[in-house]
This record gives structure tokens, C-alpha cells and sequence, in this order.
């Protein structure tokens, strides 16, 4: 019998008597070995030096030394210790971490489980299948099983994912359970491990009204990110009837994009029916989003309806639209209303579509076109429209000359580094030998050389968009560059300042590799260099908060030192710094982030040192978060984003260190380029 399954069978015949009995004797049973019987609760208390111990052995990454506390008789540094190495994700502690699972203690079981989960070690699967409670009817264990759940799907197998999928005794009043369960399915897709039988289960979940919520949104985000999945329409059909009706925006949105993936009539009239009616323009954004799995025709007018939209987040979206699905005999349309009244960013968007779907013959209209982009270009407010001009700009491949003499120039970071990817994109096209013909090969080697010219420029950003460019398979650039041979490469590398420069070493060692026929080498990451300042946290009695000012208005956040000590030690430094101050918002996601506080204002930007990343079992599963970009984990500094909604595919990944209490109309605002003037904590 599927193990999973066993839980509620006796459940259902016991008597309210032996109910009663062994909840008595469950007390009893799970009473946690300790020196102090007074304990209840995990309890983590920052002023304590051991927890601040655990800390500082967790932000050193020093496994052999935190092995002690896993078996320390205090159950709080038991669960600090195993959640440790969840940041750490050292499969080499799987061992020790597995006899963990039988504590006493739910709290610790369930961090141990998550640990376990965040190594990814596939020798995981085993003890967390072994460890799953299956007599638990109380909920002693809710959370621990809840956690093994999960954590199945980051270490198992697709065995498993289809034992798990097909569990049917779970009700809708078993929370913890059904989380677990969909957590775990998702964690699954997210290694791109899919199973019939754990799609079926999702559109049961994310379909049924009687389910909670926070099981249906993740069942609802599986829909919308798991890839390749095969849909059939039939049983798709209740998350169609429910999507129109789903009052719940953070659902509702994960929903519409998986009617995108149903490519059936019913689901396009549903999308079609509501986009003009909806009112939270993050649904509106995924709506359009999900059009682009339809044919155009078919779609076309509701977009161009939606490029008026007043939010200029949907507007831009809208524009995307056109970009990536649009066709030739719309293209001068698409150039037409590029001069309306709409976003900057909108305008620039239909810009590209109008460059990337005008057919060739039409040569009088595209020069108008590049003349009008080239004086957006020299006429832009900010950095950030000229580095979309510039990828517009680049939809025509014979402005590579003018791209690069311009971008290269530039005193903002921002276009210079749009520059290159813009020479970047050109390169990967599909079409680019059509395009150049006879030149094709004269203008490989072109472009080559401009790449080693960014490569020797040191400038970190252009270095690791040319390292990236010059790793084509498809131009062959290393015979390109046989003439000046690939020695820059390795002198550049030395050159890169650690930790500062991390990004794009990384970048580079990657193009020497691809160069020389190798493996790629594992990321290098920075080596310990920047220790908590415990006395930072000694000021506050409880959470401190932070306004940050922007151009847009005020958006307050709540630090939260007990989840990512580090990270918010960092965050406080810098802002009295006033390192903040006069730093711009370089990226914006419609309904997904904002990003700032990238010291070049490009996103490559860093200090001289790097903090780790912190990641305990917190959810980015809804709106407001405060998180730390990174380029990988353990290389966090200064840059951190917001979440516009719900972004599940982020936990475990990335640090939390705050979330958004007032403000949030802000965060729905700002736009690239859009400056933080100053960083308060309160």
C-alpha cells in the first residue's frame, strides 16, 4: 500500500474512547528529551551567544564544527543547527542529519527534514520516506510530515512522485498535509520531473473550492511553471469554470496562465471574457501572457486593447506581446502606435516589434523606423530607455556599427552593458547568416572583436555579457579570433577583483573552458569575508523597520533579524551608510519583482566583500517579500528586490530578509529608473 496513504485508514474507525486514549498516550510519547521540562515551543532568541554561535558557524559554513549542536540536549539549538545546514546545503551532512529524524521534537524534525530537502541529495529520499509518520492522526507531527513532504520532491524520484501523486485519503480539512503534498509535487516540477498522476492531483487541488487556499496556490503555481505539461482538455475543464469565478487575486493569476497551457476554446473564451473585466492588473499581466499560446488572430484585438491600458505594467506587457508573437502585416501598425500616448516603456516595446516583424522589402519604413529610434536614443530621459532603444535598435542587425560606438561610450553603466547584450542578441540569430550573406563570416570576426574589446575594457558588466556572447555555439568566435588569439581571456580573469567581481569571473573561467573544449569548472564563490556585527542587533528590543524613500513614495518594510540575521545586518549598515541613497530600481519584472541597489546601476554592481545566503523554510508565497539578488548562492551584497505577488519558484533559493507593511501601492509602481532617495531605519 502507497506509504503515504496509510495515515487516516485507521483514523476512520477508531472510536471517539480510543481517540481519546491515544491522545493521551501521544502526549506522553512525544514529550522532547531535555534538562529543562519546561520547554514547549522552539524558541529563537538572537540575544542568546550560543544561538549567535550556530550563526557564525552557519555564516562560516563550517559543517564539522555545527555537527556538535545536532545533538545537543536543547532542542532550540538542535532546530538552529539543522536549519543551518539547510542554508549550507552540504549533501556530505545527509548522514548525520537523518538521525535527526526521530527527535521528539516536531519543530526539529521538521527542520531536519528541510535541510535534508535543500541538499538535493538523492540519498535523502529514503530516510524522508522512512521518517514520514504514518500513524500520526493527531497532527503530532504536522509539521515534520508536512516538511518530508516537501522535501521528497527536491530529492526524490519520479517512483515517487507518482506514489505521492496518487495519495486519496488526505480531506480538505488536512492543511499541513495538502500543503506538504502540493509542495512536493511542485518541487518535483521544478526539477522538470512530471507524472500524469501528479498533474491530475494539482487540477483536483487547484480546482476544488473546499481545498485551502495556501494547498490551491501552490497546486495553482504548478499549473502555471511546470513545463511540457500534456493537458487534457476534458479534465482540464473545472480549473476553466473556476478561473473566471476564483476570488483570490494570488490564485486567480497562477490559474490564467495555465488556461495559456490548455490551448482549448473553452480556455481562450475564458481569458478573452475576462481580461477587459479584471481589475488587478498583475491578472491582467499573466492573462496576456497566456494569450501568446493562442493563435493570433484570434487574440490580437483584446491585446491591442490592452495597450491603452492606463497601468503601464499591462501596457508594457501587452507591447511583449507583439514582440514575441506579433506578424509581418501588423508591423508598421505596431510602429504607429508606438507614437500614442502610452508608457515609455510600452512605446519602446512596439519599437522592437516593428524592427523585429517588418518585412525587408519595406526598406523606406524601417530607415524611418531606425532614424526615430537612434533620436529616442540620444533624446532618453534615463539610462534605461536607451538600453531598451538599444535593443530595439538591435532588431535590425546592420545597426551592430552604431550599437557599439554608442553603448561602448557611454558614461552609464546601464547602456554600456545593454550594448553588448544588445551585439549579443544579433549574434544569435537565427536568420544571421541570411541576413549578412557574403558577410557573414567579416562580420563574425566584427563582432568578435568588439566582444574582446568589452572583455578588455574591465568594466564587469560588459565583461560578463561578452564572456556569455563569445560562448555561441553557433558563430564559431574562437576561429573568428585566431588572428589575435584568446589570451585576453586569461589575462582579463586574473585581472577581476574577489569577491567583488565574482559574477563575472564566473562568466569568463565559463568562456575559457567553452574555449578550450573543457567541462565548465564549478562556480567559484567568495570565501568568508564579511562576519555579522552582532552589536548592530543589540540596538533593537524588537523587529526594526525601514522606510525606504523613493521618487514613487514610501514603501515600509518590516527587517526580520530571526530569519536572516546577516542579510538584515547588512541591509542596516548600508542604508546608514547612505550607501542607498541616489541608487535606482535597474530592474523591473511586470508582476513578478522590482530590483535595486546595484552600486552601477546595471545589476553587476557589488562591494568588496559578500554575505551568504540565508534560507529557512520561509515562502515567498505572496506579495511584499524582501529578498537579497544574488548570482548564485553565498554571493548576496547590496542588491535586493520585492516581490510584486507570489513567486514559490524562489523559496529555499533565495534570502528573505523583510517583508512590506505599508507601502505596497508603491512597489505596483515603480519602473526602471524610478531612484531610491534614502533608506531610514526606525
Amino acid at each position: 500500500m502507497n506509504k503515504f496513504a496509510i495515515q487516516y485508514l485507521k483514523n476512520m474507525l477508531r472510536t471517539a474512547f480510543w481517540s481519546a486514549l491515544f491522545f493521551l498516550l501521544a502526549l506522553a510519547a512525544c514529550r522532547p528529551y531535555q534538562k529543562d521540562d519546561t520547554f514547549t515551543d522552539v524558541d529563537i532568541d538572537l540575544k542568546d551567544p550560543v544561538f549567535r554561535q550556530i550563526y557564525d558557524l552557519q555564516d562560516r559554513r563550517q559543517s564539522d564544527s555545527l555537527y556538535q549542536w545536532l545533538a545537543n540536549d536543547n532542542p532550540n539549538y538542535r532546530y538552529a543547527a539543522a536549519l543551518a545546514f539547510a542554508s549550507i546545503k552540504d549533501t556530505a551532512a545527509v548522514p548525520k542529519l537523518t538521525e535527526l529524524l526521530a527527535d521528539p521534537v516536531d519543530e526539529v524534525r521538521a527542520a531536519v527534514a528541510y535541510a535534508i530537502g535543500q541538499t538535493g541529495a538523492a540519498a535523502g529520499e529514503a530516510p524522508l520516506i522512512a521518517a514520514f509518520d504514518q500513524t500520526d492522526t493527531l497532527g503530532a507531527y504536522r509539521k515534520s510530515n508536512r516538511a518530508i513532504l516537501e522535501a521528497v520532491g527536491k530529492c526524490g524520484s519520479l517512483n515517487t512522485l507518482r506514489q505521492l501523486s496518487t495519495v486519496s485519503t488526505y480531506l480538505p480539512s488536512d492543511t499541513a498535509l495538502l500543503e506538504g503534498l502540493t509542495r512536493g509535487i511542485y518541487r518535483f516540477a521544478l526539477r522538470n520531473i512530471i507524472a500524469d498522476e501528479g498533474t491530475a492531483r494539482m487540477i483536483q487541488i487547484a480546482a476544488g473550492t473546499e481545498y485551502p487556499p495556501s494547498a490551491r496556490l501552490v497546486a495553482a503555481n504548478y499549473l502555471s511553471r511546470a513545463k511540457d505539461l500534456v493537458i487534457d482538455s476534458t479534465a482540464f475543464m473545472p480549473v476553466v469554470k473556476i478561473t473566471g469565478s476564483e476570488t483570490d487575486p494570488a490564485i486567480r493569476m497562477a490559474l490564467v496562465m495555465g488556461l495559456g497551457k490548455a490551448k482549448n476554446q473553452a480556455a481562450l473564451a475564458t481569458l478573452l471574457e475576462m481580461l477587459p473585466k479584471e481589475q488587478d492588473y498583475r491578472v491582467k499581466v499573466n492573462i496576456l501572457r497566456a494569450l501568446g499560446s493562442y493563435d493570433y488572430a484570434a487574440v490580437q484585438s483584446a491585446v491591442i486593447l490592452a495597450l491603452k491600458d492606463p497601468n503601464p505594467h499591462v501596457a508594457a506587457r501587452a507591447a511583449q506581446f507583439f514582440v514575441e508573437n506579433g506578424q509581418a502585416q501588423d508591423a508598421a501598425f505596431y510602429w504607429r502606435s508606438s507614437k500614442d500616448s502610452i508608457h515609455w516603456s510600452a512605446q519602446l516595446q512596439l519599437y522592437t516589434a516593428a524592427q523585429r516583424h517588418l518585412p525587408s522589402y519595406q526598406a523606406e519604413t524601417r530607415n524611418i523606423i531606425n532614424w526615430e529610434l537612434r533620436q529616442r536614443f540620444s533624446g532618453a530621459a534615463s539610462a534605461y530607455q536607451k538600453a531598451v532603444a538599444l535593443r530595439a535598435l538591435a532588431e535590425f542587425p546592420w545597426n551592430m556599427r552604431y550599437i557599439q560606438r554608442e553603448s561602448f561610450a557611454s558614461p552609464d553603466a546601464a547602456v554600456r552593458t545593454a550594448g553588448v547584450e544588445s551585439l549579443d542578441g544579433i549574434a544569435r540569430r537565427a536568420d544571421f547568416a541570411k541576413v549578412f550573406g557574403a558577410n557573414a563570416r567579416r562580420t563574425s570576426i566584427e563582432l568578435a572583436l568588439y566582444f574582446k574589446q568589452a572583455i578588455q575594457s574591465g568594466d564587469p558588466g560588459m565583461m560578463a555579457a561578452a564572456a556569455s556572447a563569445l560562448r555561441n555555439p553557433d558563430r564559431n568566435f574562437k576561429a573568428a579570433l585566431d588572428s589575435v588569439g584568446t589570451s585576453f581571456l586569461d589575462s582579463a580573469l586574473v585581472k577581476l577583483p574577489l569577491p567583488r567581481e565574482i559574477e563575472t569571473y564566473n562568466e569568463v573561467q565559463r568562456t575559457i573552458d567553452f574555449f578550450a573544449g573543457k567541462p565548465e569548472s564549478p562556480a567559484r564563490k567568495p570565501d568568508y569575508s564579511h562576519p555579522i556585527d552582532w552589536k548592530v542587533l543589540d540596538e533593537f528590543e524588537i523587529e526594526p523597520t525601514a522606510i525606504i524613500r523613493t521618487t514613487k513614495g514610501n514603501i515600509r518594510i518590516r527587517l526580520l533579524p530571526t530569519v536572516a540575521p546577516g542579510s538584515v545586518v547588512n541591509f542596516i549598515e548600508l542604508a546608514r551608510d547612505k550607501f542607498y541613497d541616489g541608487k535606482f530600481f535597474h530592474r523591473v519584472v511586470p508582476n513578478f519583482v522590482i530590483q535595486g541597489g546595484c552600486p552601477r546601476g546595471d545589476g553587476y554592481g557589488s562591494l568588496d566583500y559578500a554575505i551568504r545566503s540565508e534560507l529557512p523554510p520561509i515562502s515567498y508565497d505572496r506579495e511584499g517579500w524582501v529578498g537579497m539578488a544574488s548570482a548564485g548562492n553565498d554571493t548576496e551584497g547590496t542588491q535586493f528586490f520585492i516581490t510584486h505577488s507570489p513567486a514559490l519558484h524562489l523559496d529555499g533559493n533565495y534570502t528573505i530578509f523583510a517583508r512590506v507593511i505599508d507601502g505596497m501601492d508603491v512597489v505596483h509602481q515603480i519602473q526602471p529608473g524610478s531612484k531610491i532617495e534614502s533608506i531610514i531605519i526606525q
